[in-house]
């Protein structure tokens, strides 16, 4: 990014923040800002988390935690898929050379 790049106003926990952000992750940043806010919300109105700062670090390990889930189920589909690709090219080696 440079001096030219566009800031956009996202707001957390009633609190305004303006990012600098390129046009096209524009969208992606308001929605990540926006379920930033309601897990925030969530833990403040549930009482048990008080003040802002440990909010909003709670918040950060449950988002950082299902993104690692997330990695970790993608990891395992991705090998699950090329273990599919390969068995189905070495079938398809197998037809072409019983031809």
């Amino acid at each position: 990014m440079n001096k030219k790049t566009p800031a956009v106003s996202v707001t957390i926990m009633g609190k305004e923040y303006r990012i600098a952000c390129d046009p096209e992750e524009q969208d992606d940043l308001i929605h990540s800002a926006q379920q930033l806010d309601v897990q925030m919300r969530k833990m403040r109105d549930s009482g048990k988390i008080a003040g802002p700062d440990r909010i909003a670090v709670m918040a950060a390990l449950n988002l950082a935690h299902e993104l690692q889930l997330m990695k970790n189920q993608n990891a395992k589909l991705s090998q699950n898929l090329s273990e599919c690709l390969t068995k189905m090219s070495q079938k398809i080696e197998n037809v072409l050379e019983n031809r």
